[in-house]
């Protein structure tokens, strides 16, 4: 018999609302975001008030800044789910905002699960939040550069949420067990070994723990203590063979692309059709084999990208349940070629000199020169064009001046061992065993 049996069967808000702080200060994890010298924090201290997009896992705080935001900005505040709501609930909250703004009042639309949107609901909101009628705040489990429309994304800071580490989860956990009533009346408690099977269970995701704690802080007995055996119990009837959006969503998505990038055809394919069996997105899995055709396989295997994203095309236009084995197709062939990251590698090194050095002058040979004035001004001036050339190569330099430097360094595995060879012979200098 539980030892508290009418606490549990009262018209109660979820545990995890009833402990949702109201302020940074009482707000754990995501310190990227929310530290006194980050984003969040600085916004705040400013009253200042952007449209926002936060990114990340289920249970990492998404909902919680939102409310925070809104409480501490003294913002009207209108939540709204993408899953149930449409374009008539959109237009009544964007009715409100104009009201308020006209009252000297800030609007804040909270949109949660933005991702499953239309293009069409999608569009509805830009005038709004470009006009300033409502600031958008939107959380989402997927990538936005994938399911927002780049209109929409270009107004927005796109801001990634992280999922809980165990010490963080710990932090909630205590501060549930102290502050909720509901817990505290029942003399709730657990064990150090039966907190951290909780802990590891919960994945990062602090909603799944504490909707964990609070189903099993039903069952316990008169002692109010959570047995492992309860706890196990609790987990059972939460578990799902495959969930969505929640951490084994991501947990089985990085290990079918690990399997990928491991040249491991057999157990790619084992979660690829764990994933296809939970009916996951074909068309979400194709998006991240198109990614991981550049970012792994790229100029060792340049036929894998155009397979990629051809078997894109093809998900989307024939659908389950037929794709999947289009999707086999694609991922064994990836899993098959040959590997480098090369390029992936040659882009992040780039990027990463522009950013601390920031923008050269273009050396006039290399500039455009439609005009007679720009050719007066020595635009275009002693470029040598190289289809002029026998073997259609210049030894020219093409970087700015002084910034001459090696990003792209080719591996010796498939086509990129041809291309290493070529640039081997036209740049010695720079390829140079």
């Amino acid at each position: 018999m539980s030892a508290t049996p009418s606490l549990f069967n009262q018209h109660l808000p979820p545990l995890a609302d009833r402990v949702r702080p109201l302020s940074l200060t009482g707000f754990i994890g995501q310190s990227h975001l929310i530290d006194p010298d980050k984003i969040l924090s600085k916004l705040l201290e400013k009253n200042q008030l952007f449209s926002l997009l936060f990114w990340g896992p289920p249970g990492t705080g998404k909902t919680t800044l939102a409310r925070i935001i809104a409480h501490n900005l003294k913002a009207e505040m209108h939540e709204l789910s993408a899953v149930s709501s449409g374009v008539k609930d959109l237009r009544k909250v964007i009715e409100k905002g104009k009201a308020n703004r006209d009252l000297g009042r800030p609007t804040i639309l909270f949109i949660d699960e933005i991702h499953r949107f239309s293009k069409s609901q999608q569009d509805a909101l830009l005038h709004a939040v470009e006009e300033g009628v409502v600031t958008l705040i939107g959380a989402t489990t997927e990538n936005p550069s994938f399911e927002v429309i780049s209109p929409l994304l270009s107004r927005c800071r796109v801001l990634t949420l992280n999922p809980l580490g165990e010490d963080q989860l710990s932090l909630v956990l205590s501060r549930a067990f102290k502050e909720d009533i509901i817990l505290s009346k029942g003399k709730i408690h657990i064990n150090d070994n039966v907190k951290l099977k909780l802990l590891k269970s919960a994945g990062g995701d602090a909603r799944k723990m504490l909707n964990t704690i609070e189903l099993a802080s039903s069952l316990v007995g008169n002692d109010g203590r959570i047995t492992s055996k309860i706890l196990e119990e609790a987990l059972q009837s939460k578990t799902q063979l495959y969930d969505k959006t929640g951490d084994y969503h991501y947990d089985t998505i990085s290990a079918f692309i690990k399997s990928v990038r491991g040249s491991d055809p057999d157990a790619a394919v084992y979660w690829l059709a764990l994933m296809l069996e939970g009916g996951e997105k074909p068309e979400f899995i194709a998006r991240r084999l198109i990614i991981l055709a550049s970012e792994d396989i790229g100029n060792a295997d340049p036929q894998g990208l155009a397979i990629a994203t051809s078997g894109f095309q093809a998900v989307h236009m024939i659908g389950m349940p037929e794709a999947s084995i289009i999707l086999s197709q694609i991922t064994t062939y990836l899993a098959c070629a040959p590997k480098s990251n090369a390029s992936y590698m040659a882009i992040n090194s780039a990027m990463k000199k522009i950013a601390s050095e920031g923008s050269p002058n273009v050396p006039l040979h290399l500039r455009n020169a439609p005009t007679d004035l720009m050719k007066s001004l020595n635009y275009g001036k002693d470029y040598q064009y190289p289809h002029n050339q026998p073997e259609h190569f210049v030894d020219a330099d093409y970087f700015p001046e002084g910034k001459s430097e090696t990003f792209y360094h080719p591996t010796e595995l498939g086509y990129e061992g041809y291309i290493r060879g070529r640039l081997k012979k036209l740049w010695p200098k720079r390829f140079s065993d």
